[in-house]
């Protein structure tokens, strides 16, 4: 990543055409700043990819990766639907104006309030997780005027490659119906309920994904279902909701695919899938999130102090950690680099760079080389876009950072630092 990065005249990096350094010392660190533009690009190979194969097709943008109002201002000025999976991220939509009949709702223990919520905002469709999220929602039709429109979501058993953490499509998962025995026993009991509109299935096979066999394989066991479905009872799916998971470039050793290359295998497989079984052609949708907003975003930090162990290793820590990114941690993900003001010096110094946090296992980024480090530079972290923020807590106490959208060169607040009264605001004094 960083020897693609634009460097000044001052040596400074240059990220979405703004000095980095200046921005730091402007909104101060840690710092979460947006590329727009590569927001907006992102999100348009999705959606043109589709409208190039010449289908019909959703693409919502799984807002679990990043939520805030303007973020989801921008989804909407793009097309897209969003995927939202609590009142929080569905209020957050409320509070952007964006349009209710895009919204999807997701979860795997979706409360009453949560269901209620969505059907008096008349969102597009729920996701039906589970026989609770059924049971829940032919009660509380009782007293609504009108249907909804539902997916059923289920787990087809493949595995794709990535982290065992981050794997929600083999059928040992806490999401969706096994294709097995329960999605059936799904379909019959939605069938049943004539508010309910069964549009089609739900899949969503793994995250940070480089190749598109296991989205094909998903497909094909998908279709077997389908098939047995409409040889029963003349059922034919309109929607095939094929989940996210599109893998982004954090380091040398992610290799992604062009995003609208995983659009036409999509594409390709459903067509192919749905000719042989002679079904009709449905609505193809897709939720990416990380794919989106994760290779459009970094994170600056001011390094402090450092602490070197002969013929071990070297410490240099920084003024977040873990409170504004949990993945390292997490998942053992892995990141790149750079002191930003210091873009053209030659990397010299081995070191490991260490969050604040009391926690040892606080670290962001392992052996790597950076320039001789001094106190008060500003260390750029590259993709820190997706589960960042949204990930973020207040462990130690810390405030969560700041957020600045970059646009046609000019830098926005669109999310405030919070101050320690906001840290504290909802304790309550017992004496």
């Amino acid at each position: 990543m960083s020897e693609l990065t634009e460097v000044n005249g001052k040596g400074h990096m240059v990220f979405a055409e703004r000095d980095v350094v200046e921005l730091a010392e402007t909104f101060q660190t840690p710092l979460f700043v947006y590329n727009v533009e590569k927001v907006r690009k992102n999100a348009r190979a999705f959606v043109e990819g589709f409208k190039k194969a010449g289908v019909k097709a959703q693409v919502a943008y799984a807002s679990k990766a990043f939520s805030s109002v303007a973020m989801l201002q921008v989804a909407k000025q793009e097309g897209l639907s969003l995927d939202v999976v609590s009142q929080g991220e569905l209020y957050t939509a409320m509070k952007a104006d964006f349009p209710m009949e895009k919204i999807h709702l997701h979860g795997n223990n979706k409360s009453r309030e949560e269901l209620k919520m969505a059907l008096d905002q008349h969102i597009g469709c729920i996701v039906v997780d589970n026989f609770h999220d059924i049971t829940l929602l032919k009660e509380l039709l009782k007293d609504y005027n009108g249907t909804m429109d539902v997916l059923i979501r289920v787990t087809p058993g493949i595995e794709a490659h990535t982290h065992d953490y981050i794997l929600t499509g083999n059928e040992d998962s806490k999401f969706g119906f096994d294709l097995k025995n329960q999605a059936k026993q799904a379909y019959d009991q939605i069938q049943q309920i004539d508010q309910l509109h069964l549009k089609g299935l739900h899949c969503h096979i793994g995250s940070q994904i480089f190749e598109t066999d296991g989205f094909i394989m998903a497909i094909k066991r998908l279709y077997e279902v389908l098939a047995d479905w409409y040889k029963q009872d003349g059922f034919e799916a309109t929607v095939l909701n094929l989940g996210g998971g599109f893998g982004i470039r954090y380091t040398d050793e992610d290799k992604p695919l062009p995003l609208d290359d995983y659009v036409l295998a999509l594409v390709k497989e459903v067509t192919e899938e749905a000719d042989t079984h002679g079904l009709s052609l449905p609505e193809i949708w897709i939720e990416p999130g990380r794919a989106i907003v994760g290779d459009t975003a970094i994170t600056l930090y001011e390094i402090g102090s450092k602490k070197e162990i002969p013929n071990m290793r070297n410490y240099v820590s920084v003024d977040g950690g873990m409170t504004d990114n949990i993945r390292p941690a997490l998942y053992q993900a892995k990141y790149e680099a750079i002191i930003a003001n210091k873009a053209r010096a030659p990397k010299t110094y081995p070191c490991s760079i260490a969050g604040k946090c009391c926690e040892s296992g606080d670290m962001l980024i392992y052996d790597t080389l950076l320039p001789e480090v001094t106190p008060g530079d500003i260390l750029a972290v590259f993709s820190t876009g997706a589960y960042g923020y949204s990930m973020a807590s207040h462990y130690n106490r810390f405030a969560k950072p700041a957020v600045v959208f970059v646009e046609n060169e000019e830098a926005t607040l669109v999310v405030k630092r919070e101050t320690y009264a906001d840290v504290i605001q909802n304790d309550l004094s017992y004496e």
